[in-house]
């Protein structure tokens, strides 16, 4: 499948030149006024937003629902349009392509997006097809005139012409003769994601059609109970949610719960909106077995924008209240603020500065975690525009900067602690070649089975590592690896 056309030209950002369809929109994309469609126009904006702008859809949509003064229902569905249509785009892109008399290439942009939204609706939602249709010619010609609606008309209704499935069958490559990329298209992604996740599942095509519908739905969302202010129990019965399998910490919330950032419990500072995935990683380097006493010095060696921290902060505050500190870096200002603002009464200190080289003791901390800068493949389901805009040179590049960071948080982990390296990505090259590379020749690092400091989740294989998985856990697809620094023998595997 390609991936959708963007606005600079680049692969998955093809270039939009003057189309004969119609005249160019108004200033601000193709979304008509609110009054018109108001829940359809507030998720036409944010494709706009996150065309024009490389906006990401889970941040710019809040402030677009506010704009558009939506709630209840309608937000919900905005929410549902946006979002969705941002994460099939590849598939979208190749059923209207298939329906027009000319490339995307020569189309404009902003009518694309248009022509997307209805063709999301056509063909994954249950909105019937004439007002899915109407509906979208309508914002068209609000923005664009009557000449842009009349060609948006006719491909939509060519689209309507058959379901999904059927379109797929059509599109889609042979399933017998390239099953990898038969169900990325099916499943909306990029061929190179569906092929790391194969490889990462060591060749499971059955499963990789799991976990690929897995990603393609939409996910619930995850509350940390920040640990002495909350427990798990109350937060489920004040949220409305249920208690998490496996965190002792985690709460899920129900389908079409709303803003978790309006929840009481979130304004309060109770609770943290925190995948469980995310909670585990911080819970298995907080559990692991160190080799002498824990003191209670911990690093979070690249911490923005908080969350890991708020929890590893919260567990020190309990276990070592007298003198327990976590050290949180993060290079960015911003960031670091965000982590300053999470961090809030906790421990935490934190330092702005790179994880590479910042100015902290070697050899002076008991646990460092190291969640280190990724691609993010295994929270696609949660950034909903992603899958378009990674590439696949962006893989080297980012292992290189990983295992920079892995050398540099073992330097600062004292003989006899543990470092948590962890990475929200299930890419080869991102977890087992980043270790392998950073571990090889070494004789003063040991593996820590991992699987054994989360004894309550399944499905994890033989360790030392934990790979999580959206289809088998229901988080995101976190990666942990566990290694101790010794005084001297050989490295374990």
């Amino acid at each position: 499948m390609t991936s959708p056309r963007r606005s600079d030209g680049r692969s998955g950002r093809g270039r939009g030149s003057r189309s004969p369809a119609g005249p160019p929109p108004r200033r601000g994309g193709a979304a008509g006024p609110p009054s018109a469609d108001p829940a359809r126009a507030a998720a036409l904006e944010l494709l706009t937003a996150v065309r024009e702008r490389d906006a990401y859809a889970n941040l710019a949509m809040p402030a677009i629902l506010r704009r558009f003064r939506l709630s209840g229902r309608d937000a919900a569905l905005a929410t549902e349009l946006g979002y969705g249509t941002c994460r099939a785009a590849g598939l979208l892109d190749s059923v209207i392509e298939a329906c027009a008399d000319r490339p995307l290439s020569r189309i404009e942009t902003p009518l694309i997006d248009a022509m997307r939204l209805g063709t999301y609706q056509l063909l994954r939602t249950r909105i019937p097809p004439h007002a899915a249709v109407d509906s979208t010619v309508a914002l068209i010609r609000g923005s664009a005139g009557s000449r842009s609606a009349g060609f948006a008309n006719a491909i939509l209704r060519r689209v309507g012409e058959h379901t999904e499935p059927e379109w797929v069958a059509r599109l889609a490559p042979d399933l017998a003769d390239d099953p990898v990329g038969h169900l990325a298209f099916a499943h909306a992604h990029p061929r190179w994601i569906a092929q790391a996740f194969e490889d990462a599942l060591r060749g499971e095509i059955g499963e990789l059609a799991e976990l690929l519908a897995a990603d393609d739905a939409r996910p619930t969302v995850h509350l940390l109970a920040r640990p002495g202010e909350i427990t798990a129990e109350e937060l489920a019965l004040t949220t409305g949610g249920e208690q998490s399998p496996y965190s002792p910490f985690g709460v899920r919330l129900q389908a079409g719960a709303g803003d978790p950032g309006e929840l009481d419990a979130v304004t309060e500072g109770l609770a943290v909106v925190m995948d469980e995935g995310s909670q585990l990683v911080a819970l298995g380097l907080a559990d692991a077995p160190l080799t002498g006493p824990d003191s209670g010095r911990w690093l979070d060696l690249c911490a923005g924008p908080g969350g890991k921290a708020t929890l590893l902060g919260a567990l020190l505050a309990l276990e070592h209240p007298e003198r327990g500190r976590l050290d949180a870096v993060e290079p960015a200002a911003h960031r670091a603020e965000l982590v300053r603002q999470a961090t809030a009464g906790l421990p935490v200190t934190v330092h702005v500065a790179d994880g590479r080289s910042a100015p902290l003791p070697d050899g002076g901390y008991d646990r460092v975690l190291v969640d280190v800068p990724c691609t993010g493949l295994g929270a696609l389901r949660r950034r909903p525009e992603a899958r378009w805009r990674r590439e696949p040179s962006d893989v080297a590049v980012l292992a290189a900067l990983q295992r920079e960071l892995l050398a540099a948080a073992l330097r600062h982990v004292r003989v006899g602690g543990v470092v948590g390296y962890a990475t929200c990505s299930p890419h080869l090259a991102e977890t087992h070649g980043v270790l392998a590379a950073v571990l090889r020749g070494r004789s003063d690092v040991e593996r820590v089975d991992a699987t054994a400091v989360l004894p309550g989740v399944d499905g994890l294989g033989d360790g030392p590592a934990v790979q999580l998985w959206p289809h088998r856990h229901g988080t995101d697809a976190m990666f942990m690896s566990l290694l101790r620094r010794t005084a001297s023998g050989a490295a374990r595997t």
